[in-house]
């Protein structure tokens, strides 16, 4: 996520600057290990696909089983990040505007 201080949250959101949806993975993280992995199996399922004739339907359904992934993947992530705006939106709600009520009375 960009971030320029010389502008405000909401200018950097109306100029594009604020990409929630695009974030770099660790090339060195448990994430990125199980990323390189799929697609070093995607490849070699590809490849053996393509080096035996008669497997266009097999291909084919693999291709579409990697479509349907990815857009169960980017629901999820939709879905994700729709909760947690909602989630801090209530806890700004309740830090700001909800009366607060503590056992400890009269301290400023």
């Amino acid at each position: 996520m960009l971030y320029n201080d010389s502008l405000n949250l909401i200018e950097e959101l109306y100029f594009g600057n604020i990409c929630p949806n695009e974030e770099s993975v660790d090339k060195c993280s448990r994430y990125a290990a199980f990323l390189k992995t799929i697609s070093v199996n995607e490849e070699k399922l590809n490849a053996y696909f393509k080096a035996h004739t008669g497997a266009e339907e097999e291909q084919h359904l693999f291709s579409q089983f990697i479509n349907a992934q990815g857009e169960i993947q980017r629901f999820s992530e939709l879905d994700r990040f729709v909760e947690g705006f909602q989630l801090g939106a209530r806890l700004m709600l309740d830090t700001f505007l909800l009366p607060q009520q503590s056992a400890i009375r009269d301290i400023h």
